[in-house]
């Protein structure tokens, strides 16, 4: 068999293994990607059907640092950057059997329905409590004990669910919500630590980071293309089954066997990005005491409806979306609004809508049939969406992900301590991915940069 040799072995071709490898070939690196399916992108993946421009998974971003704009300036014009309209700062939270504008100013916070009156009040007194001292405070106890329960039950239970569709309950403060928790510590209050950050100098590339949402121009898929475009073909073996990394003459043997039989790379560096349920068989060589500290993450079952309508008539969505709280009992997480943020998602009168469902509260909707999660959704087009009852949607889509959001709860930190541990003990193992560094798509896109900064040395 010949021995093919490559700087860098990348597993996993989805945003951070892609990202990870574009920029380590832009530093001259020789880099090879294994990815088991049959396609990049991982869970991005965009559709064009009848008029309507539509994600399966992830819809937007937010463009938290400037590696995100780097990224697409360095890809221009192959792939555009697009930042959501001013409308998508409304966000919409659902309650008594409507929606309601999340308030943005003092005179919306004392008057919105949202918020009990003791706890709008509350919150003026909230730079003068004592910040807490329990590391592993829950959100929920972290909200209840600073904001009280009404911000807990409809502020921050429904962000929760947009963002992890998790439970507040069992997300750690300072895993899942880093930047809250690190507000609070160093700053003893959220209005303080926010006050401070906004009032500090920031460079030309600090203001990269806009906190804008983002897509890409005709969607995410279109910033898949165009970084498998620059990696090239050549460098990404997709189909790649029964990956296995070992130790190797002070590198690594990676075997895997695709539709040609059995193969081998051979590395100086390999990089993992894929779940953490892959890593018992993706790394045999660690001991089972700790692959199980890093491999034991709780991922949030999601089903994601794509609905498209040729006519809105009279009804305006201009919001980024509407989520809904548990307290509420629907069946629905949220729905948000791509054509109300981005241009040509959906035909000039018409608007494309992304129902979620299912998430760590309810991991059984999942497992409905399309039949019912159509009934489901067309039931609150009509119940929430307030479409008339003789409209009917004209394009309705629906997609599974039973393994979608990874929830940082309790064991994360024995999670974080181990990788440190473990990428020390075997030199040229970099293991990444949504298992630590956040979840989002900005967190990906910055990980990877760092992950190439530290194997491209």
């Amino acid at each position: 068999m010949e021995k093919r040799q490559q700087d860098i072995v990348i597993i996993g071709a989805g945003l951070t293994g892609l990202t990870t490898a574009f920029h380590l070939i832009r530093k001259g690196k020789s880099v090879h990607i294994l990815e088991k399916s049959e396609r990049t992108g991982g869970q991005i993946r965009t559709f064009h059907e009848e008029g309507f421009i539509f994600e399966s998974g992830p819809n937007t971003g937010v463009v938290s640092y400037p590696e995100i704009a780097e990224l697409f300036d360095l890809l221009s014009p192959d792939c555009q950057l697009e930042t959501a309209r001013e409308e998508s700062k409304n966000r919409w939270i659902w309650k008594n059997g409507r929606f309601h504008k999340i308030p943005s100013g003092l005179w919306g916070g004392l008057t919105t329905p949202l918020f009990s009156f003791p706890d709008k009040f509350r919150i003026l007194s909230e730079p003068f409590r004592p910040r807490g001292t329990n590391s592993d405070e829950s959100v929920a106890q972290m909200t209840k004990r600073r904001l009280g329960k009404s911000f807990l039950d409809y502020a921050v239970d429904p962000f929760l669910s947009g963002v992890y569709a998790g439970n507040p309950d069992t997300l750690i403060t300072r895993y899942a919500l880093p930047k809250l928790y690190n507000l609070e510590q160093q700053y003893g209050s959220f209005i303080k630590g926010s006050i401070a950050k906004a009032r500090q100098p920031k460079t030309e590339r600090d203001a990269l980071a806009t906190k804008k949402v983002f897509s890409a121009r005709n969607g995410l898929e279109s910033l898949i293309f165009a970084l498998k475009t620059y990696i090239g073909s050549n460098h990404i073996t997709t189909s790649a089954s029964g990956v296995m990394v070992h130790p190797f003459e002070k590198g690594w043997e990676i075997s895997f066997s695709t539709s040609r039989g059995e193969e081998k790379l051979f590395a100086k560096q390999v990089i993992t990005t894929t779940g953490a349920y892959t890593l018992p068989d993706l790394l045999p060589f660690i001991d089972k005491k700790d692959i199980l500290k890093i491999s034991n993450l709780t991922y949030a079952p999601i089903v994601q409806v794509s609905v498209g309508v040729l006519q809105t008539g009279n009804l305006r969505f201009n919001a980024f979306g509407g989520l809904v709280p548990s307290k509420e009992k629907k069946d629905v997480l949220g729905i948000l609004f791509p054509s109300s943020c981005f241009s040509g998602r959906a035909p000039e009168a018409g608007g494309l809508f992304s129902f979620f469902m299912g998430g760590v509260k309810r991991p059984g909707l999942i497992h409905l049939t399309n039949e019912e999660l159509t009934q489901i959704v067309t039931d609150n087009f009509h119940s929430m969406l307030k479409f008339p009852s003789g409209v009917r949607p004209d394009l309705i889509r629906i997609f599974r992900h039973p393994l979608a959001i990874p929830q940082y709860e309790q064991s994360s930190g024995e999670r974080f301590e181990t990788i440190k541990k473990l990428q020390l003990r075997y030199p040229g193992l970099h293991l990444g991915g949504n298992i630590r560094d956040g979840i989002g798509m900005a967190d990906r896109i910055r990980q990877a940069t760092t992950l190439a900064e530290i194997a491209g040395k």
